[in-house]
């Protein structure tokens, strides 16, 4: 039988649509979208459009994206172009933040650009957003919180940070890369400056994101040249990506508020399953404020290495964030989040998504079961 894919956090599989949305870009539209005659106005048009579609899903205008390789090109440039555009300052970020985030932050401490404070989480990754208010200071230029966790699904108070920072006059950074078609993201709603997208994570191909950064925010590009993206990030747009992400985006806009209940429904019945199947079972994550799609699950006594190393022609997930898959080291998440080593190393991610399949989720638990209670 076919290998029941529930590692939709790590990856998504192009959906057939933007695969044909993409297929004339291959074919026929090879023009530069910065050249004026025929075929760079027919390249241009097609990377407007898209830039529009992405726009309509986020709420925003078209001028406020810019096209990036994916999302960890978003996240640096988000974080290091406030920095730099502001002179340096203090940042505020939650330390479950993904490491395309954590690790520029440090780096940038590291190099005396920035001082650094770091918000802790409660038991299921959340943080208080009176917490990241307490930690702004009077040189603060810069907080960036992620919507929606990429290992426990844990979605953060960003609205309310937001309003608290827009107070201070505090730019304000969402990656939200694992939430957008899961649910519905306005930038307006969020109140934030600046958000990521990642194509790969909503069913477009790897290699193209965006950030969305709000009109009259000054950001210092990081990859100079000519003024392509409005001057914000230089190089020739590649229309095939771009094209892509629109149409994955559009789809998103089109369907995202009945997708929600749908995956919310199979992530409930793969949790039941696993958690009563299992004695001692431990589901990580908010119980209320939680992605719809994510299972974050422990095993006392088991291995998730080797749970998901016998399983790996049958079921795909993750343990732990997907990015350290290869490595043995205690998420950066659940020790954030109190769990104890050995139970991290139980733990078990799956992630369920737009083509999965109610007998897929049942079929998955029991292999699982069957594995861990033989």
């Amino acid at each position: 039988m076919s290998l029941i894919y529930l590692d939709t956090n790590a990856t998504t599989p192009i959906d057939p649509r933007v695969a044909a949305a993409m297929r004339p870009c291959l074919e026929d539209l090879w023009g530069n979208p910065s050249s004026t005659h025929a075929e760079g106005r027919r390249a241009k048009q097609a990377l407007e459009a898209a830039r529009g579609q992405v726009a309509a899903c986020l709420g925003c205008a078209p001028s406020e994206l810019v096209f990036t390789s994916g999302g960890s090109e978003a996240d640096n440039l988000a974080v290091r172009g406030v920095v730099e555009a502001r002179g340096g300052g203090h940042v505020v970020v939650s330390a479950v933040e993904h490491p395309a985030v954590l690790e520029v932050v440090l780096a940038l401490e590291v190099e005396s650009r920035i001082s650094l404070s770091i918000v802790g989480v409660d038991g299921g990754g959340r943080v208080d957003a009176d917490a990241v208010a307490a930690a702004l200071r009077d040189d603060t230029v810069l907080v960036s919180l992620m919507l929606a966790n990429n290992e426990v699904g844990t979605l953060q108070p960003v609205r309310e940070v937001a309003e608290l920072c827009r107070r201070r006059g505090v730019a304000v950074h969402s990656d939200a890369a694992q939430a957008i078609g899961k649910l519905p993201v306005d930038v307006g709603e969020l109140g934030v400056d600046l958000l990521t997208v990642a194509g790969h994570k909503l069913y477009a191909p790897k290699g193209v994101g965006a950030l969305f950064v709000r009109e009259g925010l000054e950001i210092a590009p990081q990859i100079r040249g000519a003024g392509h993206e409005r001057g914000r990030r230089a190089g020739t747009e590649c229309v095939l990506l771009a094209v892509g992400l629109g149409a994955a985006c559009e789809l998103v806009r089109q369907g995202v508020e009945s997708e929600g209940p749908r995956l919310r429904g199979l992530r409930d019945r793969l949790e039941e399953l696993l958690a009563t199947g299992f004695a001692g079972a431990v589901v990580h994550g908010d119980r209320e404020h939680r992605l719809p799609n994510t299972v974050s699950i422990g095993f006392p006594g088991a291995d998730a290495a080797s749970l998901l190393g016998a399983l790996a022609d049958e079921v795909a997930a993750s343990a732990g964030a997907a990015c350290h898959a290869g490595t043995a080291t205690v998420s950066h998440v659940l020790r954030a989040m109190g769990v104890a080593p050995a139970l991290a190393a139980a733990t078990v991610r799956l992630s369920v998504g737009r083509f999965t399949a109610a007998a897929e989720v049942e079929r998955a638990a029991a292999l699982i079961l069957n594995h861990l209670n033989a």
